[in-house]
């Protein structure tokens, strides 16, 4: 009885420091999904975007339908678990699987350069 008693206390302990440490790293105002991303063309190199800069593939950069120009994006592939943060400049891709288009350093830096594409997970903060 004194040991299930104790499991149980000792089991509802660890519980409730995960749901602490839960809430201590998820954010009320940040976003997550997942979605399919891929990656600039060589072709794109100097353009100028539909912020006004110009893309470089060596910059971490990326292109989204909706989101505002600035907002910050964590990017983590779902299969190797590489993470990278990149800065939305451009408008795109336009295309119904595809959520994300990310510079050829950002894709490379997640694993997914040669792969061509990629499910991953977003995360950034709820624009206000």
């Amino acid at each position: 009885m004194r040991i299930k008693l104790t499991i149980l206390l000792f089991l509802g302990f660890g519980f409730s420091v995960a749901i602490a440490q839960e809430n201590l790293t998820k954010q009320p105002d940040t976003v997550v999904k997942t979605i399919f991303t891929t990656y600039y063309a060589k072709k794109f190199e100097g353009r100028k975007t539909a912020s006004g800069e110009r893309y470089r593939a060596a910059k971490f950069t990326a292109a989204h339908l909706k989101l505002p120009f600035g907002t910050m994006v964590t990017v983590r592939n779902l299969v190797s678990g590489k993470t990278v943060t990149v800065k939305v400049n451009d408008r795109g891709p336009h295309s119904k699987k595809f959520s994300l288009d990310l510079s050829q350093s950002a894709a490379k830096a997640l694993g997914i350069y040669r792969l061509g594409y990629a499910k991953v997970e977003i995360s950034y903060a709820r624009p206000k």
